[in-house]
């Protein structure tokens, strides 16, 4: 700011009481903000911004502070070092908004086709059908599995497996439960 502008705004700002406007502050874009004695507001002054005419109205942006101040929600207008510091901050985040950017770009997506082989269901079930890796031993089971298993000797010393299938109706044939049928249902009376 030339030294000329400084000493036309320090003579504005002055509360002199003869004066109706008083200059209040800038902000960095150049508009400026006053305050003026109004008649139908007997209290407080009214708070307005004046922007440069050769400016369309479209074009012209209020900070937030300045924003705050012309609605009474701060008292004090901003200075010139908080509007600097918020321009500061707003470039910060910027900056960390365009690397968490490219954080969640560089990031595989749960929609992307997948580039190996899902592994199958973790199902503790003896059941063969829901295993797809190697079936557990008794001894790791604790219990026999419903496919019978007999180790063997082979010709070159390894045990060999041999799977006889039963069938799960001869399994289930000897069920305590089998020949069981519902009671009839006979009320009893009730006491009073």
């Amino acid at each position: 700011m030339s030294p000329v502008n400084s000493l036309w705004f320090k003579w504005k700002s002055l509360k002199l009481p003869w004066r109706r406007f008083f200059l209040i502050g800038q902000d960095l874009a150049g508009n400026t903000f006053w305050e003026f004695r109004d008649s139908n507001t007997a209290g407080r002054l009214r708070r307005i911004v004046k922007y440069n005419p050769k400016t369309h109205y479209a074009d012209v942006k209020v900070s937030p502070q300045w924003h705050q101040w012309l609605r009474y929600v701060r008292p004090e207008p901003p200075s010139i070092i908080e509007q600097q510091q918020e321009l500061v901050r707003q470039e910060q985040i910027k900056h960390l908004a365009r690397l968490a950017d490219e954080r969640w770009a560089n990031k595989r997506s749960y929609l992307d086709k997948p580039q190996e082989q899902q592994p199958g269901p973790a199902i503790d079930s003896q059941t063969p059908a829901y295993h797809t890796g190697p079936k557990p031993t008794a001894e790791q089971a604790g219990v026999r599995s419903a496919i019978g298993s007999e180790s063997e000797l082979g010709e070159q010393g390894k045990t060999k497996k041999k799977r006889t299938k039963i069938s799960p109706w001869e399994k289930s044939a000897g069920a305590p439960g089998e020949k069981w049928q519902p009671e009839a249902w006979t009320p009893s009376a009730t006491k009073r």
